[in-house]
């Protein structure tokens, strides 16, 4: 198990890096955030910010972060607490949850995605509509400023 020491860093530091050129295998772990230039194969579950460089290629079998910015290749089931973001050239392939996903132009996404902390489903027709047009008006009139 390799485990990054982050403690003690400020908030706005440079992210530690796997470089260019790095292969690592195991098991990664960590609380602020980690860019992988190189190349890795295990596991990764942690509580800061993921991002795989343009040229990286990261293999696990599955990946747990608070946020997933991706300018190179994952090929990995990935939960995000927060966010995933593709960038141009990027390449995932595995299914992916998360909060938000925004996915560029030129990004490839091979898997199956599931949106987690969507509001409630909000039932339109459980109130009578004679409720729902009073309603509209009255924001309405709110908005121009006239009075019924």
């Amino acid at each position: 198990m390799a485990k990054i020491k982050t403690e003690g860093r400020k908030r706005n530091a440079s992210p530690h890096t796997f470089g260019v050129g790095t292969s690592f295998n195991g098991f990664l772990r960590f609380k602020e955030t980690l860019c992988i230039k190189g190349k890795f194969k295990g596991t990764i579950e942690a509580t800061g910010a993921l991002i795989v460089d343009k040229g990286a290629v990261v293999e696990a079998d599955r990946i747990w972060v608070s946020s997933l910015s991706v300018y190179g290749t994952v090929i990995a089931p990935v939960v995000a607490q927060d966010k995933i973001d593709l960038f141009p050239g990027a390449q995932v392939r595995g299914d992916i949850t998360a909060a938000r996903l925004r996915i560029a132009d030129q990004a490839v996404f091979e898997g199956q995605c599931n949106m987690t902390g969507a509001d409630k489903e909000v039932e339109i027709f459980s109130r009578p509509a004679q409720e729902i047009k009073a309603e509209l008006q009255r924001t309405n009139n709110d908005r121009t400023g006239t009075v019924d």
